[in-house]
């Protein structure tokens, strides 16, 4: 009878668990479709895990499916559930300026990446907001001065020629196309290395710091499973480390600044005017001065490398699909840059010569409108916010407003690549402001644009001068794939060869830094 009792007991428990398991996935049914209410979505999800297979397996078609969801109503936005995470995903441009105008504590947190504070930490300049985000953001803006960016178009012009030649040796050396994603990233990497941190990154210090910068990269897009051994937590781990790496920089470069030494790197800038703040606060015995610690300026500039190297790596991937596709384009932008500066001069590219250059910045522009880099800027709703006098966001939801569905409202003819919508005559970018959303918007608006246009300038000049090139067109190889930031399918696969008579001569980075 013992065992009859025994065998009872535990189809009994058996019986308990699945009942329960049962409950908890009717009881998360009905809080999501609580939470949708009448809004498009999935009528059902998937217990516990949501969409987080598909958004996973496929971000394209997850992402357009929710666009074509939006779509579908009057709303402008859609539903979604993943890994226990309501989602909202938000078309409508003027709904999206309502997410990014009303970051603060009691309405929308900023978080960059969905599962971002577990890979950068609490205290990452992307989670800042109210004054103290202003205070810091006020303590940026000298790097990115005209004169600071002076000095940093000289080392992106020096470095991107180096690489340049050397995608040319690598497709001169086979046969088959080359594809240009990596050989991109690790460009864009190099000069972020040099114009953040200049000369106080070593080269073992610099081969460390790529290792751990691919291992965050492919934590990236993986599930938020922190165990060891795992790729989220390597990543994890990575961004420490390089955030350490980058503190001891600005040791240095504090040691260097204080001698009164002229600035080589953007660390240098800052530090300028960090000591001069520390050196105030001395004198009138008032506290140490914020955000002036070699550990928090470390991980302030880990948000500047962040921001800089996927976004950037996208853009200059796109500027080349896109020239390769529209011919007269790249026609207008070579006669321009012709026309104000040859590779025989060996002179480095002027911020005058910059300004003369307005079509290939037109270009430029138009690239990052056509396909935005960042598409989605995550938030998390910290408070129930009213969204429109029919809906109001829970709390605790997390919300994507659409910079990519955003560049595709307004703007005449969208879906055309035109750079002419952002000439003189036209003005599309002040006349449709409102819908380039590309460097975000309200408070967290992107406090490098400038920069980052400028290195998508000097990438477009010098590629589309020195080289020419062919894309190795395949069925569907311009279709958007996330890597996190969007990118070709086929990762812009190209044929390349050296197009001037010779390369110009540029100054070593190291001249430009003693």
């Amino acid at each position: 009878m013992t065992p009859l009792l025994s065998s009872f007991s535990l189809t009994d428990i058996a019986s308990y668990l699945v009942c329960f398991l049962l409950l908890l996935i009717l009881l998360e049914q009905i809080s999501y479709l609580a939470k949708k209410s009448s809004i498009p979505g999935p009528s059902f999800v998937v217990p516990f895990l949501g969409n987080a297979i598909p958004l996973v397996r496929n971000p394209t078609n997850f992402w357009d499916l929710q666009s074509s969801l939006a779509k579908s109503t009057p709303f402008g936005f859609s539903a979604n559930y993943i890994i226990g995470n309501f989602i909202v995903f938000i078309r409508d441009t003027e709904l999206s300026h309502k997410v990014f105008a009303n970051v603060r504590p009691d309405a929308f947190h900023l978080v960059g990446h969905p599962f971002g504070k577990k890979l950068f930490g609490e205290h990452n300049l992307i989670y800042m907001m109210g004054q103290e985000h202003k205070n810091l953001r006020r303590r940026i803006a000298p790097n990115f001065t005209p004169k600071a960016l002076s000095t940093y178009t000289a080392l992106q012009q020096i470095i991107i020629l180096d690489h340049l030649k050397s995608w040319v040796a690598k497709s001169q050396t086979q046969t088959d196309s080359i594809p240009l994603r990596i050989l991109a990233r690790d460009m864009n990497l190099d000069t972020s290395q040099t114009v953040f941190v200049g000369p106080y990154l070593g080269l073992k210090a610099r081969e460390r710091f790529e290792r751990d910068y691919f291992l965050f990269n492919v934590g990236l897009m993986k599930l938020p499973i922190d165990f060891p051994g795992t790729a989220f937590r390597n990543a994890r781990l990575a961004v420490d480390r390089l955030i350490e790496t980058l503190a001891t920089c600005t040791e240095m470069s504090k040691t260097r600044m204080q001698k009164r030494e002229e600035p080589s790197c953007l660390i240098d800038y800052w530090m300028q005017e960090t000591l001069r703040e520390i050196e105030e606060a001395k004198l009138t015995g008032e506290p140490a001065a914020p955000f002036s610690t070699d550990a928090e300026i470390g991980g302030y500039l880990f948000d500047f490398l962040f921001a800089a190297q996927d976004a950037s790596t996208s853009s200059l991937l796109w500027a080349v699909a896109l020239l390769d596709s529209h011919p007269e384009v790249l026609a207008k932008v070579r006669a321009e840059v012709e026309g104000v500066w040859s590779p025989e001069s060996d002179e480095l590219i002027t911020a005058e010569m910059l300004r003369e250059m307005k079509y290939t910045q037109a270009v430029a522009r138009e690239v990052v409108r056509f396909r935005p880099p960042a598409t989605l800027v995550p938030h998390i709703a910290a408070e129930r916010f009213p969204l429109t006098e029919s809906y109001t966001i829970p709390k605790g939801a997390i919300v994507f407003p659409s910079a990519f569905e955003s560049s595709f409202q307004g703007f005449s003819e969208p879906e055309r690549f035109d750079p002419e919508r952002f000439s003189e005559e036209r003005q599309e970018d002040q006349v449709f402001k409102r819908n380039f959303l590309a460097f975000g918007a309200g408070p967290h608006q992107c406090v490098g644009q400038r920069y980052a246009l400028n290195h998508l300038v000097l990438f477009i000049a010098l590629f589309a001068t020195l080289i020419n090139f062919k894309r190795d067109r395949r069925d569907g190889c311009d279709e958007i794939a996330y890597v996190p930031t969007i990118c070709p399918k086929d990762d812009c696969r190209v044929f390349l060869s050296q197009r001037c008579t010779r390369y110009p001569s540029f100054p070593a980075v190291e001249d430009l830094m003693k």
